[in-house]
């Protein structure tokens, strides 16, 4: 039984939300906004562009379309500069495991992510090859809950949605997932992703037993 376990990038493979949440906070700091944890976890899963318009209204702000582009560009290479530092370490718990346990049972494997530093991220924490391919938000014009990300990989790994599980940290991410007709396991909270099929606080918690079992469905 050959199934397609897909993978959002950041919050489930590794914690960049933590890059992005700084970075945005400084931007909107500049900008005489506060900015918040909580509004943070509204910006999972969401565009750059649909981002800096929800904190602009957040903070009530306009601004030109110049200063827009400018401040989007200098929150991305802030967030860059601290990705490039990244190693193996910022690997999330038992990740490893998992995927290596995947790829033993000939499973096919996908990144699923709306990042255009997907690839770049993979590279740094060496898990490139675990991936059979890589969708990111470079070959992508849909954000999540859109299942565009989603229905790519797996019409690249050949195998029908039905039978595609996906990882996912946020709402959106796990909307995404439920639309396009997959499986969906949330990493985080049970109180934020009750959408999901099922939920999980990490990997730590994902058995050979229960990847089993999604396999024979």
């Amino acid at each position: 039984m050959k199934k397609a376990f897909i993978f959002d990038l950041d919050g489930v493979i590794v914690d960049t939300a933590k890059y992005h949440f700084l970075a945005w906070q400084n931007l909107a700091n500049g900008l005489g906004i506060s900015f918040s944890e909580e509004q943070n976890e509204q910006l999972k899963g969401v565009s750059r562009i649909r981002s800096l318009e929800k904190i602009l209204e957040w903070g009530n702000k306009t601004i030109s379309e110049e200063e827009f582009t400018r401040l989007m560009t200098e929150k991305n290479e802030e967030y860059l500069s601290y990705i490039s530092k990244m190693d193996v370490s910022e690997v999330l718990p038992d990740v490893p495991r998992v995927l290596d346990y995947l790829v033993s049972e000939n499973q096919g494997i996908a990144l699923g992510s709306a990042s255009k530093n997907a690839r770049a991220i993979l590279e740094k924490v060496e898990l490139t090859t675990k991936f059979q391919t890589i969708v990111d938000g470079t070959n992508v014009t849909k954000a999540k809950p859109d299942p565009e990300v989603f229905l790519i990989g797996a019409k690249e790994l050949g195998v029908k949605p039905e039978d595609c599980i996906v990882f996912e940290d946020s709402v959106a991410g796990v909307q995404a997932a439920n639309n396009a007709n997959m499986i969906s396991i949330g990493i985080g909270s049970k109180d934020v992703l009750h959408e999901a099929d099922y939920v999980f606080a990490d990997f730590t918690e994902i058995d050979e037993t229960f990847i089993n079992q999604l396999i024979k469905k």
